[in-house]
């Protein structure tokens, strides 16, 4: 399999945890075909892919108004028809929806959303894991795109 990265990152996290999902898929044989920002997509490591894996931060108010940052350049990424997507988001406190509202954006370009994950910034090495095991076992599962 071969996964494409596309990140925003405000302290780091957000691009910490997509470098470990990406050594934990290449020690499952995975390549990486890339890891650039969201609002710089590598275009060509998106075409070389069979998953693309967005990732993002949360912001907004502790309790309501959460929403993944640069949703609009994740919904205006370019038409991923197909090819499988999945989503992650890191938080501090609370997602929210952000997850369905990346999946909805991620849906949005034509892509087939297998899932993800929201992560806890305090929590990174153990959802990474779980993350990239549960990628994985999907892809492993998954019959053929048309």
């Amino acid at each position: 399999m071969k996964a494409a990265f596309l990140v925003e990152s405000l302290t780091g996290n957000t691009w910490t945890a997509a470098e470990q999902v990406a050594d934990l898929l290449a020690q499952e044989r995975w390549t990486i075909t890339g890891l650039s920002k969201v609002k710089q997509p590598d275009y060509q490591s998106i075409q070389d892919a069979d998953l693309v894996l967005v990732g993002t931060w949360v912001h907004g108010a502790f309790i309501f108004g959460q929403a993944p940052w640069a949703l609009s350049n994740i919904a205006n990424l370019p038409a991923m028809r197909g090819k499988r997507a999945a989503g992650f988001c890191t938080f501090a406190l609370d997602p929210g929806k952000s997850l369905d509202k990346l999946d909805q954006a991620l849906g949005d370009t034509g892509a087939y959303v297998i899932g993800g994950l929201a992560m806890s910034r305090s929590k990174l090495d153990e959802h990474t894991e779980v993350f990239a095991e549960r990628l994985v076992e999907a892809l492993a599962a998954a019959p053929p795109l048309d």
